[in-house]
Parts: structure tokens; C-alpha cells; sequence
């Protein structure tokens, strides 16, 4: 076989779609693998993508998605990180192996300014891969290197979390059961908002203590205060962006940190500085993670054997179906579309 399955974004306008194409295999270079994709995660800023709503620049007619897991089939002469066979995941910045993020690694974005992984077979530099524990499938592998890698540098941003201390995570997505998941690794205690009572059972299975339905309690900021004794919470990870800072500011101890992750609900919200100033508080946004702490997660994760919630699994073929789910805003955990067996 030498041609492949591979979907494409076509803009629209303001808006984008997908397309599915019939596009030849590509062939390693020297430092290159090629690797038959069996599975592919979606986040938020895919769908955002097609909606013309991500803020980051990307390139015209890639192959979206950054997150996904596959088999290694060929390698080009020069590689020498992994081999024929090896099981893999691809790190959401091809570029950034270690060290603090720079500006130039968002050129190496992956499904946004580089090809992603939306495809039957995907080529990248070998110094992008990580090969994944024997433990978890492709289907989990593939929800690992945005939500997954965003929820561990989040819970470690400024200092690393410590046991003892107490977590707010938002929702059910990935990053929130991620960041669930390894903060009781960590030792830590998490409270959890959620929209509903069935999804706040779900929390408290994995292992939160407690949590607010913000639906039904709208100042939730109040609750979170009640349940840390007025104190406050020392790391809030906030996903939603405009509705959820000025709160999750109000639910923030005195020098805690605030790690601003996604903007679902939009990129307002007037945090007043005097919030800031009063508390010590410390604000910070999210740039995923390198290479280097992909490394570093999936080793906890295997000592851990912590295993990714899975929302649902589509088959390729109904790709727009995972979209469509991911858009509804009802899932728990992470929607898989498996690209092969």
C-alpha cells in the first residue's frame, strides 16, 4: 500500500472544516520516523481551530489533531533514539526537548503549524517521539500529550505541588482528571467543580473530595472558601477563562497560584489587579509542556499505573461524529477516534 487516509483542514471564511484525502505514504528522512497512527485524542482548541476561535497563528491546509499514538514502521538512517516496532506517542511541540519554553517552539506546534497526527501513517523527527509504557493501549496513549503533559507542568508551575496542599480543579475534560489523578500521587487534596450532580459523582469516584455543582450554586468561590476553612485553596487550575478567574481568584489563598489553562468560555473576565496585589497571588498561563516532561509524566504514571478516563472511542471514519461529541460539552475524560486496530 502506498497510498493513505489523512484529514485536512479546508478554511471557509472565518471558519474552518475538515476533509478527508487519499495522499501517499511519506518516507522517512535521515532523522525521521514514520509511524502507522492507531489512535488520535481531541482537545478543546480542535474544535476551537475549525470555529476560527484559536488565538495562535496556523498553517493553511495541515493535518489537525497534536494528540496521538502509533506503531513505529520505519526509520530513517540517522535515528537512534528508538527503532522499528516501538510503541509512541508525539510530543505536542516537536521542537522543545527541555528547558523553559521560548517563543520559537510555536513553530513546531503540532496540528496547528505542523502536520499532525489525523492520519493513517504520520512523519516526524525521531527527538519528537516518546515511547509510551507497556501497560496502556494506543486508544490511552493517545490522550496523553496535550491534556495530560498540561495537567502535570500545571500542578509543578512556580514550585511543585506538595503533599498536604489542596487543588481546584474545573469540569470533567482531560486536563481536569488528569490534574485529578496526579495530584493524589502527589499527596494532595483536590476539591472540583463540575455542572452537574452525575458528573460530580464521577469526581468523587476518582478521588475528589469534594465537589460544588456550579450550576445549582452559583457563588461556588463561597463554597470552595467553606471547605479550606476561609483559607483558600493553594493551586487552582483554571480551564474556562472569562467566567471561572475573577472566582477562582476569590478561591485562592494568600501567595497561591492560578494556572490559566484553556478559555472555553472566552478571554475576558477583568481580573481586577488589586486581587492580585492584595493576596500575593500568582497568575500563569499554560504552554503545555516539553518533551522532557512528557518523559518525566509517563514515568509517575507508570510507577502509578494511572490509567486515562476514556469518554468514548469512534472509529475513524466517524471522525466528525468525535468532534461533535467533544462540542456538546457532556463528556468525561477524553474522546478517542481509533485510526487502526
Amino acid at each position: 500500500m502506498t497510498q493513505m487516509k489523512a484529514a485536512r483542514v479546508v478554511s471557509t471564511g472565518s471558519k474552518a472544516s475538515l476533509e478527508l484525502r487519499d495522499e501517499n505514504i511519506p518516507t522517512p528522512g535521515r532523522h525521521e520516523v514514520l509511524i502507522k497512527v492507531h489512535a488520535v485524542s481531541l482537545n478543546y482548541r480542535d474544535t476551537a481551530f475549525l470555529r476560527g476561535e484559536y488565538p495562535a497563528k496556523t498553517k493553511e491546509d495541515v493535518i489537525p489533531v497534536s494528540d496521538g499514538a502509533g506503531e513505529i514502521i520505519a526509520v530513517g538512517k540517522d535515528v537512534t533514539r528508538v527503532k522499528q516496532g516501538d510503541r509512541v506517542a508525539v510530543s505536542c511541540s516537536a521542537d522543545w526537548i527541555g528547558g523553559p519554553f521560548h517563543e520559537d517552539y510555536t513553530s513546531s506546534s503540532v496540528g496547528f503549524r505542523i502536520d499532525g497526527m489525523l492520519a493513517e501513517y504520520v512523519l516526524f523527527n525521531d527527538s519528537a517521539v516518546v515511547p509510551i509504557p507497556d501497560y496502556i493501549s494506543y486508544v490511552e496513549a493517545a490522550s496523553l500529550p496535550c491534556a495530560a503533559v498540561t495537567a502535570w507542568t500545571a500542578l509543578n508551575k512556580i514550585e511543585p505541588l506538595q503533599p498536604g496542599q489542596t487543588v481546584l480543579i474545573q469540569g470533567t475534560g482531560g486536563v481536569s482528571l488528569f490534574a485529578l489523578q496526579f495530584a493524589k500521587i502527589f499527596g494532595a487534596r483536590v476539591l472540583a467543580i463540575t455542572s452537574s450532580d452525575e458528573k460530580a459523582a464521577t469526581l468523587k469516584e476518582l478521588g475528589a473530595e469534594s465537589v460544588v455543582n456550579y450550576s445549582s450554586c452559583l457563588d461556588w468561590d463561597r463554597e470552595i472558601l467553606a471547605l479550606t476553612n476561609g483559607k483558600g485553596v493553594d493551586r487552582v487550575l483554571d480551564i474556562a477563562g472569562e467566567k471561572t478567574i475573577v472566582k477562582s481568584a476569590a478561591s485562592t489563598k494568600k501567595t497561591g497560584v492560578i494556572v490559566l489553562i484553556g478559555f472555553a468560555s472566552g478571554f475576558g473576565g477583568g481580573l481586577p489587579p488589586i486581587d492580585i496585589l492584595a493576596r500575593s497571588l500568582t497568575v500563569t498561563g499554560s504552554q503545555i509542556g516539553s518533551r522532557m516532561d512528557f518523559e518525566a509524566m509517563l514515568q509517575a504514571m507508570d510507577t502509578h499505573k494511572v490509567r486515562p478516563v476514556i469518554d468514548q472511542v469512534y472509529p475513524f471514519a466517524e471522525y466528525r461524529e468525535a468532534y461533535r461529541r467533544l462540542e456538546g460539552g457532556q463528556h468525561v475524560g477524553k474522546v478517542v477516534i481509533q485510526v487502526a486496530e
